[in-house]
């Protein structure tokens, strides 16, 4: 039988404290956070200056005019007015901004549908959407491009006729639009 000495033992560690254990657990956090948070910095100042140098192009805010509105009235009598199933417009629309727009939808409350057309030979054609240039103006009237109101119910004892212009940069713009003698803005 062979003896082995067995040497002293193993010097043992003592327990955390709780103190240490809460210390440990902030040094292993920011260790952690450390690396998304230098990630975060940097692209945030990748993305500036990307914006400062121009790469991201320039934002500038589409501006509509509406000068003129008018929906002159179907008839001189209410019989007149209830034989004519469409209503036009006259409408100047401004845009005073540097970047160009379009009209691409319209509605009232007084009419079951509103068409964008514009005139084609001796009859009309709707259109998804009708230009307005940067610094421009469109001028909508019953002998061009213009708004037509389908069925509307009777407006023309009313002073004015709500429509909502839907433009695809600057959005929705409501405006009143005078009811008029027939045929004129």
């Amino acid at each position: 039988m062979t003896a082995t000495a067995a040497g002293p033992p193993a010097p043992t560690r003592p327990a955390p404290t709780r103190a240490e254990l809460v210390r440990n657990l902030h040094r292993d956090l920011a260790r952690g956070a450390i690396g998304p948070v230098i990630c975060a910095v940097l692209l945030v100042a990748l993305l500036s200056a990307w914006v400062a140098a121009g790469g991201a192009g320039t934002l500038s805010r589409v501006r509509i005019q509406v000068s003129l509105a008018a929906v002159p009235m179907r008839g001189f009598t209410p019989q007149g007015d209830a034989a004519i199933k469409t209503a036009t417009t006259f409408l100047t629309i401004r845009n005073i901004s540097s970047t160009p727009d379009e009209l691409i939808a319209a509605r009232s409350p007084i009419a079951r549908r509103v068409v964008l057309t514009t005139r084609a030979g001796s009859g009309r054609t709707a259109v998804a959407s009708l230009a307005i240039p940067a610094h421009g103006t469109l001028t909508l009237s019953p002998f061009g491009a213009d708004l037509v109101l389908q069925d509307p119910a009777p407006y023309e004892s009313q002073g004015t006729v709500p429509l909502i212009l839907t433009f695809r940069g600057a959005g929705p713009v409501t405006v009143e639009a005078t009811v008029t003698a027939p045929g004129t803005p």
